[in-house]
């Protein structure tokens, strides 16, 4: 790329998202990687150095992160809902802020998504006791052996199950604030629990949250409403997934249901919209273009996309006003000073899918940077 095209590529342009001030477009997506310190599922100095790494995003996006014990639905994967925990991420947010960098926090609710012996004698929580009977999640037994099993049946949630779930969102922002983080990301995607409340066939309740687009986001606008009450709405932003087909999900009007949800999203000021379209990453065709019309033409703030996009496609979508900013994945995953390569056109580290999940260093912080 020649001097010129570098100063005038859009994903190199400032970007004020509420009160987030983002040096460029280029965001890390967030990822589940499964190497929270045990016992107590606690972020330690591995997970900041990998977070530091990456610090020369515009924006990092936690991987997602438990707001209780019973919100977890993976093992391994880091929570926001204990003293330890909270500790094990300012070690995270000091070491992003110290390589210059803004981090916010995914909270996170698997919902069905998620097997009792992660939580003994808890069944998932869900809108409804609709099982997902060809779901699995990621489960470590007490020999240390990992692996895929199914999901436990759900228990469907009563009105004092969502009171309770409602402070556990208010508990893991408050904790995010004093964690260090610059702001939280309500993760409403993949077929979790806020995603499950808006999606017709997961709710099936009679109550005053389920029947009506109304009601059935009606546990989003809650959750949002108390998320807001700890955290100012310039720096809260929300994840959602409308055609999102895996986890046993499928909505019956995403258009009418995501429409309605980015329309009242707008209307709380909130700093952002994530828009993902997860499942291109699986080699399904990319609908962004689907999405769009009532994602970005109902939402007035700024829209991040996600899925799948390359630094060219990104460049497209911000000069053509489909979104503002672009949360990379796996290329940001494999490639730890992502921006640095994009400006000059690579070459790209390829990311390695066997270190994923689990482990330790080995894929996770010894991909090499173009200076190594």
């Amino acid at each position: 790329m020649s001097t010129t095209q570098a100063i005038d590529d859009p994903l190199f342009k400032p970007l004020q998202a509420g009160e987030l001030r983002l040096a460029n477009r280029i965001v890390l997506g967030p990822l589940t990687r499964s190497r929270a310190q045990q016992p107590g599922d606690v972020p330690g100095p591995l997970n900041a150095e990998y977070y530091a790494q990456r610090a020369g995003a515009g924006l990092i996006v936690s991987e997602a992160t438990n707001i209780s014990q019973v919100a977890m639905g993976y093992a391994l994967t880091p929570g926001i809902f204990t003293d330890q925990q909270v500790a094990g991420w300012r070690l995270v947010t000091d070491a992003v802020h110290a390589a210059g960098g803004q981090m916010v926090l995914q909270l996170w609710h698997c919902g069905r998504m998620s097997h009792e012996a992660l939580h003994p004698g808890i069944a998932p929580m869900a809108p409804s006791a609709v099982s997902c009977d060809a779901c699995q999640v990621f489960y470590v037994d007490d020999a240390g052996q990992g692996g895929l099993r199914p999901v436990s049946p759900p228990k469907a949630m009563t009105k004092a199950d969502i009171d309770a779930t409602i402070e556990d969102y208010v508990t893991a922002s408050r904790n995010a604030m004093a964690a260090g983080f610059d702001g939280v990301e309500v993760h409403s995607a993949n077929g979790y629990l806020l995603h499950e409340f808006l999606a017709s066939n997961t709710n099936q309740r009679t109550d005053a949250y389920g029947g009506s687009v109304q009601n059935r986001s009606r546990m989003l606008f809650e959750v949002m409403d108390a998320v807001l009450g700890e955290v100012p709405a310039g720096r809260v932003g929300v994840r959602i997934s409308p055609l999102f087909k895996l986890n046993g999900i499928d909505d019956a009007d995403p258009a009418a249901t995501f429409g309605h949800v980015s329309a009242h999203l707008s209307e709380r000021g909130i700093a952002y919209l994530h828009v993902a379209d997860t499942d291109v990453m699986r080699g399904a065709e990319p609908t962004m273009a689907q999405m769009l019309p009532f994602t970005r033409g109902k939402f007035t703030g700024v829209v991040m996309l996600n899925g799948a996009y390359t630094p060219e496609r990104a460049r497209r979508a911000i000069q053509h006003g489909d979104g503002d900013c672009i949360a990379f994945g796996r290329l940001f995953l494999a490639n730890p000073d992502l921006p640095a390569r994009i400006r000059q056109n690579g070459p790209y580290n390829e990311p390695n899918p066997a270190t994923f999940y689990g482990g330790g260093a080995e894929g996770y912080t010894d991909y090499p940077a173009l200076d190594d």
